[in-house]
């Protein structure tokens, strides 16, 4: 199969939108987040699932379109009776509009594999390029937390790991039942394992981590500390439920200002400094601190992630 090279995207809020829901479609259509999923597993019922189908063929194809980059679509996970139709109707309906698609409860690299080789059986029926759309992998539960190297190695469609709070929560059996926050009597933060596994296991494969989604959409102040957690790791973003969150993923999960600029100096000052006119250091003072290579390598990637949000925004504008 023909590997076509994963494209750079910024995923600093990924909204969820049911795929049942006409209303919420439409509303989402507009909204300014960097991506959106509709979505046809836990946010859709068993007796509609059929139905939101062709609803998500039909909102992708209408020429509206969305102010959201990227668009990818949920599917259900391979231990139900849906997701083969359901890729094999929405991809091979309106392919052309979609970005990746989003694999959930992913316990096991061949699962990720089966939908790959799924992938390109519709895309090949449809007319699709080969290997133009992605696969977000979702980890939620206890084997796929063990497996997720091989998870994240297993496709060259991969572009995330998604981490799912809520299933996870259930699964090992957490108290609370607030998904995305921290359960309540246990001092430390409880996700942190979990979330670290999962970023290191992205990054080993030049992967993207996104946060899941935090429930309590009347609670600013929870969402900012979730959102601000994540951030702090190194997630590139997390999951967006209500417009009111928007704003706040967005801030988060983009450059400070300040730490931006200072990035930028710390780099043009070492790329100067390494050359024989700047006597060729490779260690100097920034800003009152010591900067080597090691400090460098932070610099740079926040330079980069500045680059790609200011990228992404051009092409919203274009």
């Amino acid at each position: 199969m023909p590997v076509t090279p994963r494209p750079a995207r910024v995923r600093r809020t990924v909204l969820a939108v049911p795929g049942s829901s006409d209303r919420f479609i439409a509303k989402a259509r507009t909204l300014p987040v960097d991506t959106l999923f509709l979505d046809l597993e836990d946010a859709v019922a068993p007796a509609v699932k059929q139905e939101s189908r062709q609803r998500i063929v039909e909102a992708l194809l209408d020429p509206a379109g969305f102010a959201a980059p990227t668009v990818t679509v949920r599917v259900n996970d391979w231990s139900t009776p849906w997701t083969f139709r359901d890729v094999e109707v929405v991809v091979g309906g309106a392919g052309v509009k979609i970005d990746c698609v989003l694999l959930p409860k992913v316990t096991s690299a061949s699962q990720v594999v089966a939908l790959d080789l799924l992938l390109t059986q519709v895309e090949q029926e449809a007319g699709l390029e080969v290997g133009a759309i992605g696969i977000e992998a979702q980890i939620e539960e206890a084997l796929g937390l063990i497996h997720v190297n091989e998870i994240a190695a297993a496709s060259p469609r991969l572009e995330t790991l998604v981490y799912g709070p809520g299933d996870f929560m259930a699964a090992m059996g957490m108290a609370g039942l607030n998904v995305g926050a921290q359960p309540a009597g246990y001092g430390a933060d409880a996700f942190h394992y979990v979330m670290m596994a999962i970023l290191v296991a992205a990054r080993a494969h030049g992967l993207q981590a996104i946060d899941g989604p935090f429930v309590a959409i009347r609670d600013p102040e929870g969402f900012e500390v979730a959102a601000r957690r994540a951030a702090a790791l190194g997630y590139d973003g997390k999951w967006v439920l209500h417009p009111d969150q928007v704003a706040a993923g967005t801030r988060i999960f983009s450059p400070d200002p300040a730490d931006l600029a200072r990035a930028r100096r710390i780099v043009d000052a070492y790329a100067q400094a390494g050359t024989r006119e700047g006597g060729a250091r490779g260690a100097i003072v920034v800003d009152d601190e010591m900067v080597d290579e090691a400090g460098v390598k932070l610099a740079a990637a926040i330079v980069a992630r500045g680059q790609a949000v200011t990228s992404s925004a051009g092409k919203e504008q274009a």
